[in-house]
């Protein structure tokens, strides 16, 4: 009766942390109830411990099975670490996972000859535009730049700050609030119209009911931001764009930057590659644009020398009095206490504000008389550049793109770059005289964290190996434990294969989808994926440790003198440490559950650096077989040795 006694409790108590967990979890959404999430996780939670509780009841058979093949079982992690390591070959790279700010910056921009008023009825309209969508909270646009020289926009430029509503109502803290609900679950309101907040009501969500994700929400933005005369703007969000821009300069998060000597070379050229990008295959068509430099009207005034010379003035004079006039010339300074203010003259707006007006400019000649500007200046309206910029000595123009759904930057980037190689190579894309091009982008930052992580991973495997042997002062037992790290590495990169897979977990589970709970997506290497991996690599060798520090210990006791005894002891000490080891494997798993089906901030880096960690310690239970075997299998060939010896 003490036993079962004890497995009730035992029952009630996981119960209990359960219907908790479920509560605080929520994972199959908060539109199920409390109840519905408990059965999902407990129904979660008992299949992986019901697996695991099969693995030690039978560890004793399954390994005394495999002692008799051993060469044929040790075939299967071979294959498997051969697997990981072709994926990993495979897998797109990019630098960072995308975050989730909570809001979007929409940046397209209009033709350079785009005036002043036009400007700002783009800007109104764009603003409205984007209101008007119901998961927007506010929008605030602005064009042009502030006075400072670190921002060079031209008036061309637009930017509009979206902030959109978060899914379900929260507090300021951004916790869910729950809300008073009828009989019909149809929320109540008081005479103001507001929701009542209620701790027993239900979650209000202020999404429509397709709009499943914020990319949903940035669809609905590109809809309603098509106006004549505005091109299109990647996906950016406010603090990500600024870190680029601060980086390349760009405002996309890749591009090409084209360098040469002449605007106009530089403006044909990009236009040229701009066609060329949109036929490569997951680069995004809409987002492809490159800048229109020249094409800013200008008014010119030439000043006629020989009409100068004959009222007896020189260019400096007339050029300084085109500058009072119209741009205003610095005349005097006013001292208030300690500040110190110029005091600027030029002509009234009406008197400047158009090529006639300023052709009746006068200016005073030598012989005393007054002559309008007219007379000495010919007016020309000529295109020039909106803004002029330069990198490394050459000037330079963007060609801006963004990628695909489904395709890393790394890999958009190396197809763009071959088929302009081929494109050249053939002679279908020339390359003017004087004229050169490069990428940038957040590509070269996941280049530069490569070259990296080329060192760091090494370094940590090495450090892992070091205190493995200080242990065990074994270099071939240390190789045993430290197998547990490439099976590990296998389970990573295999669940990141099956995440791009369309068939995985694609099917529901008290009517949720499997994909869409646990976000499953294409995933790409990253900083972040690669972190994941180093936290695998330090836990995976603990089923390791564990059962040879007990297999040493178990073969110092029997000291086996034949081929069945070394079995047995091999037996002996697997069997001692397989609960302890399949429990530390177990609880580590079901942490990582609410990591992977997590959609808070923050989640869009947890989930990438829990999924390796997550298929790595579901395969490395295979470490409980193959240490065993590895093990036996050395005591074997030391006692033929010794045999025949």
């Amino acid at each position: 009766y003490t036993n079962y006694f004890n497995i009730l409790k035992n029952i009630l108590y996981a119960g209990m942390v359960a219907f908790l967990l479920a509560r605080e979890w929520m994972p199959l959404g908060v539109n199920k109830s409390v109840f519905i999430n408990f059965i999902f996780v407990a129904g979660v939670s008992g299949m992986l411990i019901g697996f695991f509780y099969i693995v030690i009841n039978s560890y004793e058979k399954i390994l005394g099975f495999l002692l008799r093949f051993k060469l044929l079982f040790l075939l299967v992690p071979t294959i498997l670490i051969y697997l990981g390591f072709k994926i990993m070959q495979n897998t797109g790279q990019e630098f960072m996972p995308s975050l989730d700010e909570g809001s979007f910056l929409l940046m397209p921009t209009s033709m350079p000859h785009s005036g002043m008023q036009e400007n700002l009825k783009n800007v109104r309209l764009l603003d409205m535009a984007v209101t008007a969508i119901p998961e927007v909270e506010s929008v605030v646009g602005k064009l042009g730049r502030v006075e400072s020289p670190l921002d060079p926009a031209p008036i061309s430029m637009y930017e509009n700050v979206i902030l959109y509503k978060s899914e379900y109502k929260t507090n300021v803290e951004g916790h869910r609030l729950r809300f008073k609900v009828d009989k019909d679950g149809e929320f109540v309101r008081d005479d103001k119209n507001e929701l009542i907040p209620d701790n027993g009501g239900q979650y209000y969500r202020q999404w429509r009911d397709h709009i499943k994700s914020p990319n949903d929400i940035w669809d609905e933005i590109v809809k309603v931001s098509k106006l004549p005369g505005v091109t299109s703007a990647p996906k950016l969000q406010p603090i990500e764009t600024r870190l680029v821009m601060l980086q390349t300069g760009m405002r996309a998060p890749m591009g090409i930057k084209v360098y040469g000597s002449e605007l106009k070379t530089i403006e044909d050229f990009g236009i040229k590659l701009e066609k060329y990008l949109k036929d490569v295959d997951g680069v995004k068509d809409v987002a492809v644009f490159a800048d229109r430099i020249v094409g800013k009207p200008y008014v010119e005034l030439e000043i006629d020398r020989n009409a100068i010379s004959r009222h007896g003035l020189t260019v400096n004079q007339v050029q300084q009095y085109i500058q009072a006039a119209v741009g205003g010339m610095k005349m005097t300074e006013t001292v208030e206490g300690r500040e110190r203010y110029p005091v600027r003259i030029r002509y009234p707006r009406e008197l400047r504000d158009d090529p006639d007006a300023i052709s009746k400019v006068l200016l005073p000649s030598k012989s005393g008389g007054q002559i309008q500007l007219g007379e000495l200046i010919k007016t020309n309206f000529v295109q020039g550049p909106q803004s002029i910029k330069s990198e490394d000595g050459f000037l330079v123009g963007y060609v801006l793109f963004d990628k695909e759904p489904g395709y890393s930057e790394v890999e958009v980037v190396n197809a763009v770059q071959d088929y302009f190689t081929a494109n050249i190579e053939s002679g279908t894309l020339e390359v003017p005289p004087g004229i050169s091009y490069k990428f940038a982008g957040n590509f070269e930052q996941q280049v530069r964290a490569s070259k990296r992580l080329s060192i760091v991973v090494p370094i940590a495997l090495l450090i892992i190996f070091l205190i493995l042997y200080f242990e065990f002062k074994s270099v071939l037992v240390t190789s045993m434990v430290f197998t547990g790290v490439f099976v590990a590495f296998a389970g990573g990169f295999i669940m990141i294969w099956l995440y791009g897979q369309p068939w995985f977990l694609d099917f529901s589970v008290l009517g949720t989808n499997m994909r869409d709970l646990l976000g499953v997506h294409t995933l790409n290497l990253s900083v972040a994926v690669w972190v994941g991996f180093l936290a695998l690599f330090g836990i995976a060798t603990d089923d390791g440790v564990l059962v040879a520090t007990f297999l040493r210990d178990s073969f110092k006791r029997n000291k086996p003198t034949t081929i069945e005894g070394i079995r047995a002891a091999v037996i002996e000490g697997g069997k001692r440490r397989v609960r302890p080891a399949m429990m530390t494997s177990a609880t580590t798993i079901l942490a990582l559950l609410p990591v992977l089906a997590s959609s808070g901030r923050g989640s869009d880096i947890m989930i990438p650096m829990a999924i390796p960690s997550f298929g790595g310690m579901v395969l490395a239970v295979i470490t409980m077989f193959v240490v065993p075997v590895l093990y036996s299998l050395t005591e074997e060939v030391k006692l033929k040795i010794f045999s025949k010896g």
